[in-house]
């Protein structure tokens, strides 16, 4: 049986609440011992949908494999599985798994948020500055993990986001990440405004994805991570004024897009090293895009970060 709780936690430095995951620590499951098991509020292969939900298997555990000075006594393993040469990631989602195809890269397979179903989706009412989480990645070299986190409206927005989602995406935080020798890791990754034509919809869910690789049926059997100590990250001095004071965005679809900021502002856009990468008046970067990386964005005294994947 399927259980789903919300949690959320005050930021005291604000008179606003600064929503958290519920379970972002592993500690409640539902199952236990079946194979059926999965983390309270998560959910993995054997709670998906589709035409071959009958074929998947469990790729998530309890595991006591924890970091020293963790918070909590459990953690979540995930693991990939190779059947007849085809490996399926080891998937952990807070939407629902769709198994529509044998083949791994296929549209018919994704994660979504099913907005109607409380067991499937995750109410969110801001956009969180960044997330954060402790992973302990094994894998052979040159592979990498992956976390996928959209901030959407009320549509059922899938993952990998299609056409018919984009429209509804707020932000999104992704990061892939390398194998950690054997070592637990604290990974960060900052929330991203995608660009909307119209007007941008107003975040109401969170779809938080993740995978033992970054590509589809990548990687090889046995590849595993462990999740542990999830937090969103939230700007303690305004959070209902976040979505609000951003007036850069950049979209994958739609490059660099501007949102109540004069045309001939000037805008310096640097590395994440600090290197200078281009400056010039925002009119010349609009639908402009960039190489994959990190940047900052400095205009009008302010600074803002842009993460593209």
């Amino acid at each position: 049986m399927k259980i789903k709780f919300t949690l959320i936690s005050i930021i005291f430095t604000s008179l606003t609440y600064a929503q958290q995951i519920a379970n972002s620590n592993m500690e409640s499951w539902d199952n236990l011992g079946l194979t059926t098991e999965e983390p309270t509020n998560w959910n993995g292969f054997k709670s998906g949908t589709g035409g071959l939900v009958s074929f998947g298997s469990q790729q998530v555990e309890q595991s006591t494999a924890i970091r020293a000075n963790a918070t909590g006594m459990y953690c979540a393993r995930i693991w990939s599985k190779s059947t007849l040469g085809v490996v399926a990631n080891g998937t952990l989602t807070l939407g629902q798994i769709n198994m529509g195809s044998t083949t791994a890269s296929s549209a018919l397979n994704f994660n979504y948020s099913k907005t109607a179903d409380t067991l499937f989706s995750e109410p969110i009412s801001n956009v969180p500055d960044s997330a954060v989480f402790w992973a302990k990645y094994t894998a052979g070299s040159g592979q990498q993990a992956r976390i996928h986190a959209i901030v959407h409206d009320s549509f059922d927005v899938h993952d990998p986001i299609d056409a018919a989602s984009q429209p509804h995406v707020v932000a999104r935080a992704e990061l892939n990440y390398a194998p950690t020798g054997g070592n637990w890791v604290r990974f960060s990754t900052p929330f991203v405004y995608e660009v909307q034509t119209g007007q941008m919809p107003t975040p109401q869910f969170i779809l938080m994805t993740f995978a033992t690789n970054k590509n589809p049926g990548g990687g090889a059997a046995n590849d595993e991570v462990l999740i542990d100590d999830i937090e969103l990250i939230y700007n303690a001095s305004s959070v209902n004024e976040l979505h609000a004071a951003v007036q850069l965005y950049y979209s994958s679809v739609h490059g660099l897009m501007a949102k109540d900021i004069p045309m001939d502002t000037k805008l310096s856009v640097y590395s994440i090293s600090g290197q200078l990468v281009k400056q010039a008046e925002v009119a010349q970067f609009l639908g402009k895009t960039l190489p994959s990386g990190q940047y900052i964005l400095k205009f009008e005294g302010k600074t803002q970060k842009l993460f593209i994947p």
